[in-house]
């Protein structure tokens, strides 16, 4: 049985003049994309309307972590946290995400410095404030959580500032996130002193946020978003794309048209080709694609087991900023800017992955036209979003996992970090032995023997008396000194215990 294709109506058509040809296109078929982007502005604005009133809702805690002293914990400690947190996760149906406005809420774990006072936070919600702390004793036994305010009350919002100035941005990766930046197990070394085979990472930055000065304020922040476990097909994508290999994606119904569309032009040409007398086969083709497997270089295999090794371990949607605040008469952008991006680059894997500050859109930057007024909104924009915690807005939200998170944000290791203004645990707790008799209940003065004794001198016989341990003993006043007056490093007044 033979086809007959009628192309009369077709050429007729095509063959009308231009202005009809486009009103009739417009009609029969051109309202079709229009719609569909009406719909989903509407979509996207109800969802954010829906969103913004559950979101208003939901309660929020600051969590002070005060690390222990002499803390020898690598950042293994902070990646078995990660993990544990990673529980939060959970799935919202249609009713809840379009009628209820639901959406996964996540964490962020901070790092302050205020005038050089240190402090490791957490924010997160209310609900979830038994899990944080939770993961954090499993880790640290000894570690103390202290709920405070929010540090950054107070501070300006709106700029240009008469006081205040501020350099921020967020930090993005390079790179396809299903590919790793640099991690903690490659800053170990197998030689030397065994106290010293660990290069933390974050002594640089330790260092840096205990030279602030009077004024000067630094925040950095990781938010987290629990996902599911679909995020490593990504990195299966990216390893079939270096391999060379034909990647399957889903199909929805405009894939569906476009495919049966190309299926008859594939038709058509294989048709063509035959004619001509094409004689490669399909086969052959084949057959190079699987030999190019065997032939990667060094760079695509070091990518391929990178990947696969990231992909191997629990992942967060991830949202990076830093924000440097300062008075105008002391800010000193070269040493802090330029120190925060030092560090950023110690994580930087090359022929993998790193992070960079998004000079394009966030960072408090600009070049052209309009400088200040796009500077000046900048400026309000990475502050307020900080300040909010915003995880969506800004640049799309990156992906690492908690070996990588772990290397950004763990406690620093003190053989190896040496900055005093860090906050910390004032001793160690322990629990008496199962073995210790338990005696009558006494005053706790009755129990404490003297350290030392001293010798009282009056007209009596000489005789002693006790004298308290040296850590219940107040130091004495130097002249001129207040109870107001505040060394370096001391709590600022913006983080008051609740």
């Amino acid at each position: 049985m033979d086809i007959v294709i009628d192309l009369a109506k077709i050429s007729e058509f095509l063959s009308q003049p231009a202005p009809i040809l486009l009103k009739q296109m417009l009609l029969t078929v051109g309202w079709i994309p229009v719609a569909i982007v009406l719909l989903w502005g509407f979509k996207e604005l109800w969802l954010f309307y829906i969103q913004s009133q559950w979101g208003a809702t939901q309660k929020h805690v600051f969590l002070a972590i005060d690390i222990p002293r002499g803390n020898e914990q690598s950042p293994k400690a902070v990646e078995n946290m990660f993990s544990y947190l990673a529980g939060a996760h959970g799935s919202i149906n249609l009713i809840e995400k379009y009628w209820e406005g639901k959406y996964q809420l996540s964490f962020s774990f901070e790092i302050v410095s205020i005038e050089g006072y240190t402090q490791f936070l957490v924010r997160t919600p209310a609900q979830y404030r038994d899990l944080v702390e939770s993961a954090i004793y499993a880790q640290y036994p000894d570690a103390e959580i202290t709920e405070v305010n929010d540090y950054t009350e107070g501070m300006p919002t709106k700029f240009p500032d008469d006081e205040y100035d501020v350099w921020g941005a967020e930090f993005i990766q390079v790179k396809n996130p299903a590919y790793p930046i640099k991690t903690y197990k490659e800053f170990e070394h197998q030689m030397g002193d065994p106290k010293v085979v660990f290069r933390d990472p974050m002594a640089s930055l330790m260092d840096l946020t205990s030279s602030l000065k009077k004024g000067e304020q630094l925040w950095y922040q990781i938010i987290l978003v629990p996902t599911d476990f679909k995020w490593p097909e990504m990195g299966d994508k990216e390893i079939s794309k270096i391999l060379n290999e034909k990647v399957k994606s889903k199909r929805n119904i405009a894939d569906w048209i476009i495919d049966s569309v190309m299926g008859v032009l594939n038709v058509f040409s294989e048709g063509v080709y035959r004619l001509w007398g094409d004689t490669e086969s399909k086969e052959n083709k084949e057959e190079d694609d699987s030999l190019k497997m065997m032939n990667l270089k060094p760079k695509e295999k070091k990518q391929v087991e990178a990947i696969q090794e990231k992909v191997s371990k629990l992942g967060f949607e991830t949202k990076i900023r830093f924000v440097y605040i300062a008075k105008k008469d002391v800010i000193n952008k070269p040493k802090v800017v330029n120190g925060f991006v030092g560090y950023i680059k110690q994580l930087a894997s090359l022929d993998l992955n790193n992070l960079k500050p998004d000079m394009d859109i966030t960072a408090t930057s600009t070049a052209y036209f309009f400088k200040e007024k796009r500077l000046n909104r900048r400026k309000n924009s990475i502050v307020q979003n900080y300040i909010n915690r915003d995880s969506s807005a800004g640049r799309n939200r990156g992906l690492l996992n908690i070996e990588e998170l772990a290397t950004m944000w763990h406690f620093p290791v003190e053989s190896v970090v040496r900055a005093p203004l860090i906050q910390k645990a004032a001793r160690r707790k322990a629990e008496p032995p199962m073995s210790l008799p338990i005696a009558a209940e006494t005053p706790a003065v009755d129990l404490m023997e003297p350290v030392f004794e001293e010798e009282v001198e009056t007209n009596e016989e000489p005789k002693t008396v006790p004298r308290a341990p040296a850590f219940m003993e107040e130091e004495p006043k130097k002249g001129g000194e207040s109870d107001e007056d505040k060394p370096k490093g001391a709590p600022p007044d913006n983080l008051p215990i609740v």
